[in-house]
């Protein structure tokens, strides 16, 4: 399940750190999805013992403990980290992956049942941090466009979806952009009807085609090369090695354009399923370059954030 490090112009943890977050999120994962499956191999009966155990765990039930439980402890300055890392895990396991999978008949149902639950897990890290908070739009916990990205594509593949920068002061929408391992791909998404045919040309409005009907649309070579741009310049700056690529994707449709312009890759209906299954197979580890990417473009993007209520009174924390 690919990583959501940037959403709109919402806090992202990842932002915090690029080189931290990352990794804890695939060993999160991991251990969350040993858990369930576990659960669900051995039935209810473990889920019930797992339970129990964790009640004992909240209830010491020996002298020393008690005594301790008595004594108020100064908090550690780098608790924060831990506090977050305990939070984590509590809202992935609150977020009914554990209910009803004893009626899931197969072991895909499953692992569709644990990515969807995953969900909300990953809209979380992209909107807020231990002391700050975005308040994120509905639509995003079912867009499905957004939904396909995070849950058929690697871990390691590193996503921010309709990012704002700021740039002089001023902010830019950006195109999807996806940092793998090999490359950082600006993409637009044109879909609409299923087969209809989009004639491309240098104008600025193409022609979509459905059946009798003929309809202008804004050339989205347009967005996807102001991406591109942000992304070049950036990358230039602080010197970071990594390919960039420019896709125009349409996944229930085609793409009719005579001459395409050079740089630009046409990814459509006759074609999809040929490029995402090479980038699914893509095993390649996370790469320092690739997270030098990240923390670049993260670096600029606009935040839009307030402080969350329990650190309200609070002096606050380093980041």
């Amino acid at each position: 399940m690919a990583q959501l490090i940037k959403l709109q112009d919402y806090v992202s943890r990842y932002a915090q750190d690029i080189y931290l977050y990352p990794s804890r999120y695939v060993r999160l994962k991991k251990k969350q999805w040993e858990g369930i499956r576990e659960k669900w191999e051995n039935g209810p009966k473990q889920t019930s013992e797992n339970h129990f155990d964790i009640q004992q765990e909240e209830q010491p039930n020996n002298l020393l403990h008690k005594l301790k439980s008595m004594v108020r402890q100064p908090e550690p300055v780098k608790e924060e980290g831990t506090r977050e890392h305990k939070e984590d895990q509590e809202h992935l396991m609150d977020d009914g992956m554990l209910h009803s999978i004893t009626n899931l008949q197969s072991i895909e149902e499953l692992k569709q049942h644990f990515l969807d639950g995953l969900l909300p897990f990953q809209l979380k890290w992209a909107s807020s941090t231990l002391t700050e908070r975005s308040f994120i739009t509905k639509e995003f916990f079912s867009d499905p466009t957004l939904k396909f990205l995070l849950q058929r594509f690697p871990d390691t593949f590193l996503i921010l979806y309709k990012p704002i920068f700021l740039l002089k002061k001023a902010p830019v929408e950006a195109e999807l952009i996806i940092i793998t391992p090999a490359a950082a791909m600006c993409i637009s998404f044109i879909e609409a009807e299923e087969n209809a045919a989009y004639v491309g040309s240098k104008d600025r409005f193409w022609i979509k085609k459905t059946r009798n009907k003929e309809k202008k649309i804004l050339n989205p070579l347009i967005a996807l090369n102001r991406t591109e741009k942000i992304v070049k310049t950036l990358f230039d700056m602080y010197d970071v090695e990594l390919p960039v690529q420019k896709l125009l994707i349409s996944r229930n449709g085609f793409i009719d354009y005579p001459q395409p312009p050079y740089g630009v890759q046409f990814i459509e209906k006759r074609n999809f399923e040929d490029w995402f299954m090479g980038l699914r197979g893509m095993k390649s580890p996370l790469k320092h370059m690739q997270l030098k990417a990240a923390q670049v473009l993260l670096q600029y993007g606009q935040t839009t954030s307030v402080r969350r209520l329990e650190w309200e009174n609070s002096p606050k924390s380093e980041q």
